[in-house]
């Protein structure tokens, strides 16, 4: 496997193996001649827009405040005398230089991958001392932003802000990045960042869910397919001095209504079809446009095998052996459409090349048939 200049001359496996997850590191230059994907404008125009999910937080002395956007240009303006910093999620579902970025790290499995947000922040500004439940790289933009951490066990928070800022932080190490620099920190690491002079930092954030979210998302999709036998009877029921006791008899027999659910939930395939599913679903945000004009069936392959498709920005494709998820949809495929299906979810793309290679397996008319209904839909864009 090739030395990453990214991961500071490390493999892939190599950085992997010595610090995903387990400590810090620094990388100077690790984009050497780095331009930022989205300028300072374009940032703050993505924060105005309702498509986008975007924060202001503004610190004034020891006090913080926390908006949401969207916002207006007059909210930029009002916080000009604090310091103030704008941030924007899925900078990759509107740039395609965000997603060219964003793909560097495609040694990673897509399923991980969170988003790329940037944060433009003006001089002395920052978030607060914090720590997130996920690893991130930080790497920074335009500007120089200094970065102090801790692997510190304390992390009380402080109740007097809308924000989770901890309350005793003790820097262990301090750096200043420049342009091109970047800074990976495994979850549960303290850091803290404040701009230097007016800056855009950019974030690669991955997607770590807890117990409780995989319970509840999980038990929540059993809810239209589950269908269990049986209603609560108690014909033996005797009159009762304490109405508002769950006695013992009672707790059994609804215990015994919801066996089937610890059935549906043990059986590996529905879980597998839900974790598909749970992993591709957008963001609450996030919505997809059918193409205007939509091209017929024939114009659109003419142009895909001439120029390859591609994956919209915003749209998540995975698979687990021959089952595909899409957005938060199982997809129906055809037989013989699976191996290009595949690349397009490894790649984000299928470039003609590919798509000779598949016809060579596969048939026309399905695949044509496959990815015509996704450009109908919005989640796939024929390449210009």
């Amino acid at each position: 496997m090739d030395k990453l200049e990214h991961l500071g001359g490390l493999t892939a496996n190599q950085f992997l193996r010595r610090h995903w997850q387990k400590k810090p590191l620094l990388v100077r230059g690790a984009f050497p001649d780095f331009r930022d994907p989205l300028t300072k404008k374009e940032v703050l125009t993505l924060a105005v827009r309702d498509e986008a999910e975007s924060r202001m937080i503004v610190r004034a002395g020891k006090n913080w405040q926390l908006h949401h956007g969207p916002f207006s240009r007059g909210d930029f303006a009002r916080h000009r005398d604090n310091a103030w910093t704008v941030l924007v999620q899925d900078t990759q579902h509107f740039s395609q230089e965000a997603h060219a970025l964003l793909a560097q790290f495609r040694f990673i499995p897509h399923a991980r991958i969170d988003d790329l947000m940037v944060s433009f922040a003006v001089a002395g500004a920052g978030v607060g001392p914090h720590v997130d439940s996920y690893d991130v790289f930080l790497l920074q933009g335009a500007g120089q932003r200094r970065w102090r951490i801790s692997a510190q066990t304390d992390l009380t928070l402080r109740k007097d802000t809308p924000l989770k800022i901890l309350s005793r932080f003790k820097a262990e190490q301090e750096f200043l990045l420049e342009t091109g620099d970047m800074l990976y920190l495994p979850p549960g690491y303290a850091h803290d960042g404040i701009a230097e002079s007016e800056c855009l930092t950019w974030s690669i954030g991955f997607r770590a869910p807890t117990a409780q979210d995989l319970a509840v998302a999980f038990l929540d999709s059993l809810r239209d397919e589950i269908a269990l036998d049986g209603q609560y009877t108690d014909p033996d029921l005797r009159a009762t001095i304490h109405p508002g006791q769950l006695d013992a008899k009672m707790l059994e027999r609804m215990t015994k209504l919801l066996r089937g659910v610890g059935i549906a939930a043990g059986k590996q395939a529905r879980t597998h079809q839900f974790l598909g599913r749970f992993l591709t679903e957008p963001k609450t945000h996030v919505t997809f446009d059918p193409p205007e004009p939509v091209m017929s069936k024939r114009a659109f392959w003419r142009v895909a095998r001439n120029a390859g498709v591609a994956l919209d920005l915003k749209s998540r494709l995975l698979y687990a052996g021959n089952a595909f998820f899409l957005n938060g949809d199982a997809l129906e495929i055809n037989i013989g459409d699976e191996a290009p299906l595949r690349s397009l979810a490894d790649d984000r793309v299928l470039t003609p090349v590919a798509l000779t290679a598949a016809l060579a397996r596969t048939s026309a008319d399905t695949l044509a048939a496959s990815l015509y209904r996704l450009y109908c839909e919005g989640a796939i864009q024929h390449r210009a």
